[in-house]
C-alpha cells in the first residue's frame, strides 16, 4: 500500500505529489495525459482581477470575504509561501515577488497581470517610457508582430505613461520545405546553436537604441540556456511573448516538475483513467484504473484528487444543465440550476464557480460540511468557488491548496 495517490499531473497533482515524495512518503502520481500546465502561460498568476486590476495579489487573498472561494481557505502569507515552493523547486525558471502584479504583453498586444514570470519572460515587464521591437517569424503563424506593437503603443499604462513599439518579421526557417512550423518546431529548432546564430543574424540588422527584443515564446524547449544565449548574441534584452495554447514555457515547466517528481521517487502513472473505488465505510482503501484492456487497484493511504474540472472533462454538464464529477461521483457546490444565463457579456456564468467544496485541511465535504471520505483530498481546478479565468488566480490556487493537501497528509499518522 502506497501512503498516497494524486490523481492529476498539473500544477497541483504535480506538487502534491513532489512534497509528499520529499518528506518520505512513497506516492504514485496516476494521470490520464501529461496534465495541463502547457495550456497555461507559463507565468504564475495569484490574483489579477477582483474585479478591477490588482496590483497586490496577496492583499487581494486577504480580502477575500466569501467563504466559498478557495481563497477563503488560506492567508495572503500562506499562498506566498506556496508560490515560494514551487519558486524554490525551480530556481532557475521564476522571477518575482507574489505581492507584486507586474504587467506582461499578451500575444494580441494587451496587458496582462501576473505574479511570477519565467526569466525569459522577465525583460517584457511593461512600464512607461519603454521602447519595444516585436519580432514575428514568417513562418509561425500564430504570432502577428504588427498586432502586438500596434496595441502595445496605443495602450496607456495604469497611472499615466505610454510605451512605444515597432513590428518586424524575419524568415527563419525552422524546418527545411515547411513554410507553417508549429511553435514547438521552432522551439525544438532553437535548442540548436546554429540555428540560434541563424536567427540571431536575421534579427540584429533590425535594431535600433534602448529597444528591448519580444519574440514569440518559442526560444527553445530542452535547452534552458537557448533564451540568455540568444540574448547575449544580440546584446540587448529579450523577452518570449506567450502563444495561444498549448505553449512551449508551460511544455518546460511540465517536463521540469516531471523530472522532479521522478526523481523524488513518485511513480508516475500515464495513460490510466480511474474509473473506481474502493472503501472501508468513510476511508478511501485505494483506486482502480483502467490499464491497458483491464482493471488495476492502487491500495493507498491517502487520495488527493487534482483533476482539474470543466478544462479537463472531470466535471461534465450533460444535456439537462446537470453537473457530475466524473472519478467519484464527489458532490458538488454551486451545482445548482440555472448555471448558465442569456446575457453572455454581462455577468460570469454560475457555472464556473461549480466544483467540490473542501475544509481546511483540504478534505472534500458534502452539503453537511462533513468529509466525504477522511483521507480523501482535493487541489487546484476541481476547487469550487473561483472563476480562476476571469480573476487570474488559477496557479495561485493550485498551488497553495496542493501544499496544504500535501502538509495535512504529512501531519496524518503514518
Amino acid at each position: 500500500m502506497r501512503d498516497a495517490v494524486v490523481i492529476g499531473a498539473g500544477f497541483s497533482g504535480l506538487v502534491t505529489a513532489i512534497r509528499l515524495a520529499k518528506a518520505g512518503r512513497t506516492v504514485t502520481l496516476l494521470t490520464k495525459g501529461i496534465g495541463g500546465i502547457q495550456l497555461g502561460q507559463g507565468t504564475i498568476d495569484i490574483f489579477g482581477y477582483n474585479p478591477d486590476r490588482v496590483t497586490d495579489p496577496l492583499a487581494a487573498v486577504d480580502a477575500i470575504t466569501d467563504g466559498g472561494h478557495p481563497y477563503a481557505h488560506f492567508s495572503g502569507t500562506e499562498v506566498a509561501a506556496a508560490v515560494r515552493y514551487l519558486a524554490e523547486l525551480l530556481p532557475d525558471v521564476f522571477v518575482g515577488d507574489p505581492a507584486r502584479n507586474v504587467l506582461l504583453p499578451t500575444a494580441v498586444g494587451a496587458l496582462r497581470p501576473t505574479a511570477l514570470v519565467p526569466t525569459s519572460m522577465a525583460a517584457g515587464e511593461v512600464t512607461d517610457g519603454k521602447k519595444y521591437l516585436i519580432v514575428g517569424l514568417a513562418r509561425l503563424k500564430d504570432f502577428y508582430p504588427g498586432l502586438v506593437a500596434e496595441n502595445l503603443g496605443r495602450t496607456p499604462l495604469p497611472g499615466g505613461g505610454s510605451v512605444t513599439a515597432r513590428a518586424v518579421t524575419v524568415d527563419f526557417v525552422a524546418r527545411e520545405g515547411e513554410a507553417d512550423s508549429t511553435g514547438l518546431n521552432h522551439a525544438r529548432a532553437l535548442d540548436d546553436p546554429d540555428n540560434r546564430r541563424k536567427l540571431v543574424a536575421l534579427v540584429k540588422p533590425h535594431l535600433a537604441e534602448g529597444e528591448v527584443v519580444g519574440l514569440p515564446a518559442v526560444l527553445g524547449i530542452h535547452d534552458t540556456a537557448a533564451w540568455t544565449d540568444i540574448q547575449t548574441q544580440l546584446g540587448v534584452p529579450v523577452f518570449e511573448i506567450p502563444l495561444p495554447p498549448p505553449g512551449v514555457p508551460g511544455m518546460r515547466i511540465n517536463e521540469a516538475l516531471t523530472r522532479l517528481a521522478k526523481d523524488a521517487g513518485v511513480r508516475v502513472i500515464v495513460g490510466n483513467r480511474v474509473v473506481d473505488h474502493a472503501a472501508d465505510g468513510t476511508t478511501l482503501t485505494g483506486v482502480v484504473v483502467n490499464s491497458a484492456g483491464s482493471k488495476t487497484g492502487h491500495a493507498a493511504k491517502a487520495v488527493v484528487i487534482a483533476t482539474g474540472g470543466f478544462e479537463s472533462g472531470n466535471l461534465h454538464m450533460d444535456s439537462y444543465g446537470t453537473v457530475t464529477e466524473k472519478t467519484f461521483g464527489l458532490p458538488l457546490a454551486n451545482a445548482e440550476a440555472p448555471l448558465v444565463h442569456g446575457d453572455y457579456w454581462g455577468a460570469d456564468q454560475p457555472l464556473f464557480k461549480v466544483g467540490v467544496a473542501v475544509d481546511d485541511a483540504m478534505r472534500v465535504v458534502g452539503s453537511d460540511g462533513a468529509p466525504v471520505f477522511g483521507n480523501l483530498y482535493a487541489a487546484g481546478g476541481i476547487l469550487a468557488g473561483a472563476t480562476r479565468w476571469r480573476e487570474k488566480s488559477g496557479e495561485g490556487i493550485a498551488l497553495a491548496s496542493a501544499v496544504r493537501a500535501a502538509d495535512s497528509i504529512l501531519g496524518e499518522a503514518r
